[in-house]
């Protein structure tokens, strides 16, 4: 029988294993473009391309993971992920040209896809059901600790050593993240039966997990202008200083209301977190908007921190909470994949904007989506909250 504590060896080495391969996967982020641009000479288009063709395998590694993890094992899954990742770091340091650095990222990728699915797996399984939310909660912190501190140092490392150092460091963490996963017991392989054997939809994508993996979707287009347009968008009203600090601030809003909203979602239900948090997102959206000042905008990342990042984790505790046990893998990547997806198609979307109502615009009108988030969250969970709660306390 699973232990009831929520601090076990497992939980712990999971979230550490999860904040490396994402702390890897940021810095290299924010840093493969400017690499590609100034070691092949390529345009700011294809430099992009080159950053973001990353994702693009995670996204199709995640469709397939989520139904062959039970089958072939999350610790196995977990392993082949991070083999994949260390495996694709070695290429870096090897002579290559823009089209085969494409297939490195495309291919690290898949790997990262693949490992990252395992740890969502595997920590939905090692926390006790009725602590799902404060448990999600303190383990997307390690996402959210690794987005703010990725970044900071792949431009440290760029600054004051140069780029072979930032492969380095990525192997060292692959590497790392390797020897921990180690450590961790896995949950037991669930039987399949032959109707789940089958290609059909329910074999890629939970149904149950689909209506709040709708809603990241939507929330997360909001937030993708965050990670895409703020450093431009700081550099045009000449806050760029505040703009350097914008993600540590966001994730220390999140690090200190963490304790409180996962319990929240755990004794009171998933709406108790939502809702505010939306209003905290849409109301962080419009102080960025109109933000004259580095106070202004700093408090506006605070806002955003409290809003997007106590949602995301709320909902994907959700997510878990709605799916049978056996199929946690699956819901996973599917709640995974929407929120990659809103994360990744965003920008393409909201560049179109930007010429025609500049980013102030932009970002007032993202409040607005938001605030149509709230009955679009309503409709597709929030009305049947109560229901969830109940279901998991029986």
């Amino acid at each position: 029988m699973k232990k009831e504590g929520l601090w076990t060896k497992d939980f712990i080495s999971i979230s550490v294993v999860n904040f490396g391969l994402m702390l890897s996967m940021y810095l290299l982020l924010v840093t493969m473009a400017p690499y590609a641009i100034e070691k092949y000479g390529v345009s700011v288009s294809t430099a992009g391309l080159v950053a973001s063709i990353f994702i693009i395998g995670a996204l199709m590694s995640r469709l397939f993971a989520g139904r062959q993890i039970e089958m072939v094992g999350n610790k196995k899954m977990l392993m082949m992920g991070i083999a994949i990742y260390i495996i694709m770091t070695f290429f870096y340091f090897m002579p290559t040209n823009i089209f085969a650095l494409m297939v490195i990222r495309f291919l690290q990728g898949i790997g990262v896809g693949m490992a990252t699915t395992a740890t969502g797996t595997i920590v939905g399984k090692v926390i006790p059901p009725n602590k799902y939310g404060e448990g999600i909660g303190y383990f997307s912190l390690s996402a959210v600790l690794a987005a703010a501190i990725g970044p900071l140092i792949g431009v440290a490392l760029i600054e004051y050593i140069n780029y072979t150092s930032i492969f380095v460091f990525s192997l060292a963490v692959g590497l790392g993240s390797l020897m921990i996963s180690v450590l961790v017991d896995s949950p037991a392989k669930e039987i399949m039966s032959s109707a789940r054997k089958r290609f059909t939809f329910s074999s890629f994508i939970e149904p149950k997990a689909l209506p709040i993996s709708l809603s990241i979707f939507v929330i997360a287009l909001g937030y993708s202008s965050i990670l895409s347009f703020i450093t431009a968008y700081t550099a045009e009203i000449d806050l760029v200083e505040a703009g350097s600090f914008y993600f540590l601030v966001y994730a220390l809003a999140i690090l200190v209301s963490r304790p409180f909203t996962g319990k929240l979602v755990d004794l009171k239900g998933g709406n108790s977190v939502a809702y505010p948090g939306l209003v905290l997102f849409a109301i962080g959206m419009i102080l960025i908007s109109q933000a004259q000042t580095s106070f202004v905008f700093l408090v506006a990342s605070a806002f955003v921190g409290l809003g997007y990042g106590n949602f995301q984790s709320c909902t994907q505790s959700l997510a878990i909470k709605v799916t049978p046990r056996e199929r946690i893998g699956l819901a996973t990547s599917t709640y995974l994949v929407f929120l990659e997806l809103g994360i990744g198609f965003g920008p393409f979307i909201l560049g179109c904007l930007v010429p025609l109502i500049g980013y102030r615009g932009m970002y007032l009108s993202l409040a607005g989506l938001i605030i149509m988030g709230i009955p679009i969250y309503h409709v597709l969970h929030g009305r049947r909250d109560k229901d969830v709660l109940v279901s998991k306390m029986t």
